[in-house]
């Protein structure tokens, strides 16, 4: 073969270049797909979390302080500042350096709180609305 001609078909084909596109397009789209469920399901994760974990130690040390839990009325926000009548008892605030109030969800919601619980009767319900933001769905993350 001559020197000519083998230069010639060093390169790659516009077809195989087309080709090799779009390869790379379906495993980017695939991987992003992927990625996205997966952030979905942390923020489901941290929510639950949040409800079931990281919230009660707050409420428990403001009940051992209080004498029981801040009613649905006083809310999460007893946490961070007395409530009206209990300032003389309030050692707050209970909740972590840097936290505010309202406590905001994954979905940037605020997270609800009901005291007595119906879902837990001696005790507190506390839950996010969910992706949906919308309360009393199916996608409600609670501590029940």
């Amino acid at each position: 073969m001559s020197p000519i001609r083998k230069s010639l078909r060093r390169g790659f084909t516009l077809l195989e270049i087309l080709v090799v596109i779009a390869i790379i397009g379906l495993l980017a789209g695939i991987t992003i797909a992927n990625v996205g469920g997966a952030f979905g399901s942390s923020q489901t994760s941290i929510a639950h979390i949040f409800v079931t974990q990281s919230i009660k130690t707050s409420l428990l040390t403001y009940r051992l302080q209080m004498g029981d839990y801040p009613s649905t009325e006083e809310g999460l926000q007893a946490l961070f500042t007395a409530p009206a009548g209990k300032a003389d008892r309030w050692r707050g605030p209970y909740v972590a350096e840097g936290s505010k109030y309202p406590i905001l969800d994954p979905w940037n919601e605020p997270y609800q709180y009901r005291y007595p619980g119906v879902h837990n009767k001696n005790g507190y319900d506390i839950w996010s609305k969910g992706p949906d933001k919308t309360d009393g769905t199916d996608d409600d993350i609670g501590n029940w």
